[in-house]
C-alpha cells in the first residue's frame, strides 16, 4: 500500500525547483505524490498548517512535515 505525500508550495522558484528535486525524487512505488499550490489554492492552507507546515516549500510524508528551505512563510500566503 502506497504512503501518502504532499508537497505544499508557493509557485516561486525556489518552490519549483524543490517539487522538481524532491517530490520527484520520491518512489512511486511507495509514496502517492499530490502537489498543492498554496498561493492559487488558499482553501488549503489550513489543512497545511494543521499538517505542521510553517513554511513553503514543505513535504508532509505520513503526517509528519519536512520544511525543504524558506520559500515563505505560511502568514504570507495569507
Amino acid at each position: 500500500m502506497k504512503s501518502k505525500a504532499i508537497f505544499y508550495h508557493a509557485g516561486c522558484p525556489v518552490c519549483i525547483e524543490a517539487e522538481q528535486n524532491v517530490a520527484n525524487a520520491l518512489d512511486p512505488a511507495k509514496y502517492e505524490v499530490e502537489s498543492v499550490h498554496l498561493g492559487s489554492d488558499k482553501s488549503r492552507l489550513s489543512e497545511a498548517e494543521s499538517s505542521g507546515v510553517k513554511s513553503v516549500p514543505a513535504l508532509v510524508l505520513d503526517g509528519t512535515p519536512f520544511h525543504i528551505n524558506f520559500g515563505a512563510g505560511i502568514e504570507d500566503l495569507k
